[in-house]
């Protein structure tokens, strides 16, 4: 039995605030704004993506084995647990000024990572990056999805989109950095987040930090008509959330201890597999409006699995076409799982993807723990392997979400 979307709240006689005439309700897709926030999107997902490429630097620093470096990424999702909270305050008031300061925090603290010497500092560093990740991610959907009009599909794509490619350059411009200056000298690249910050200030001061015509609900209610709607995600989301972790946190360590590659090698791998995730990201939820979320889904989680195991068995002249096809089918789902999460909570889109952002990353914190964990005991090759087995496990979850558009 597939989760029904939950009835829309009638509208209140009077509006006030962000859904006044001031800020009227939009009936076409204003690309202007939406890449703004797409922009935005990209320079601050840049920087939240230096940790994955500083892992084998960081491992050799802080002698750490596999799973314990991994784990930094785990403290860098745990800011997630906000999500609900933070997209709960988006539907209740405008919450902008968090979407426009996070890429100068955000930048701020992952550009001065070398600047800590111990775990422990690298811990508390990250916990605050990821408060500031949250901050960004719970409450820009719901305003893309205003500035959208009818086209959400559309807008999430494209919102995705940009934070796929701020995950493609990210690892380049880390390793552009450590080259030039260091690992100690990465403080340099914050004036980048503080420029992006002044943008965004200047394009979206005006701009409502939540979809007009919402309602504020009820936290509680809002869980309790949509958590069977959630557990169907969290189906979906687990097993393939493996093959994710092992390829987005481990790819760089994978390549240096198993392909030999140096910095600038592992990172532009890093680079490639996110860069085909910008395709993805853009064409997989617009394609998801006219053919279908279900479709689409199906046809990314059943083929990803088979391409990861031929690129770890695949000759050197083969990786980079291999890598291309195992990015696009491994990170395109999101923006057709996010507009999917939009359709189903037309009146509490901000809260509704705050628990969506919380149940994912909660679930890619333990894959990276567990794909982590796996290495050290097994290998990263069978590691690796045994992700892209249980990521076939998502595909009976798909025929319980709902149809959705197309």
């Amino acid at each position: 039995m597939t989760a029904k979307p939950l009835p829309t709240q009638p509208s209140p006689p009077a509006v006030t605030g962000a859904d006044s005439p001031t800020h009227p309700v939009p009936d076409r897709f204003d690309m202007g704004q939406v890449m703004t926030i797409v922009g935005g999107h990209a320079m601050h997902d840049a920087f939240s993506a230096f940790l994955s490429p500083l892992l084998p630097i960081l491992r050799t620093l802080l002698g750490a084995n596999i799973a314990t470096t991994g784990s930094l990424a785990i403290f860098l999702q745990l800011g997630s647990l906000l999500n609900p909270l933070i997209g709960y305050m988006a539907d209740k008031v405008s919450v902008r000024y968090f979407v426009i300061l996070a890429p100068a925090i955000t930048a701020t603290l992952m550009s001065s990572l070398g600047l800590v010497n111990s775990y422990t500092f690298l811990v508390v560093m990250l916990l605050a990056t990821g408060i500031s990740v949250a901050a960004f991610h719970a409450p820009a959907p719901a305003m893309v999805a205003r500035v959208s009009g009818r086209q959400t599909g559309r807008g999430m794509s494209f919102f995705m989109g940009g934070g796929e490619l701020g995950r493609t350059f990210g690892p380049i411009l880390a390793a552009t950095a450590v080259t030039w200056w260091g690992l100690e000298g990465m403080w340099r690249l914050a004036a980048l987040g503080w420029l992006t910050s002044a943008v965004l200030y200047w394009r979206l001061r005006n701009v409502p930090g939540r979809p007009a015509g919402e309602k504020a609900g009820n936290l509680g209610l809002l869980w309790e008509r949509g958590k069977g709607f959630y557990l169907i995600l969290a189906v979906v989301l687990l097993p393939r959330a493996f093959m994710e972790a092992a390829l987005t946190t481990y790819l760089p360590i994978f390549m240096q201890d198993v392909r030999m590659a140096d910095l600038w090698l592992y990172s532009s791998a890093l680079t490639i597999l996110q860069g085909a995730g910008v395709v993805g990201a853009l064409s997989t939820g617009t394609l998801s409006d006219n053919w279908g979320r279900r479709k689409v889904l199906l046809a990314l989680l059943i083929s990803s699995p088979f391409f990861l195991v031929a690129f770890l068995y695949s000759p050197t002249w083969l990786g980079i076409p291999l890598l291309l096809i195992v990015g696009f089918t491994t990170l395109s789902p999101t923006p057709v799982l996010l507009a999917l999460v939009q359709d189903q909570f037309p009146d509490n889109r901000a809260v509704a993807n705050g628990l969506f952002l919380t149940l994912s990353f909660l679930i890619r914190a333990l894959a990276i723990w567990a794909v982590g964990a796996w290495a050290d005991g097994y290998g990263l090759v069978p590691a690796f392997l045994l992700s892209a087995g249980l990521a076939i496990f998502s595909v009976p979850g798909i025929f319980l979400l709902p149809k959705g558009r197309g």
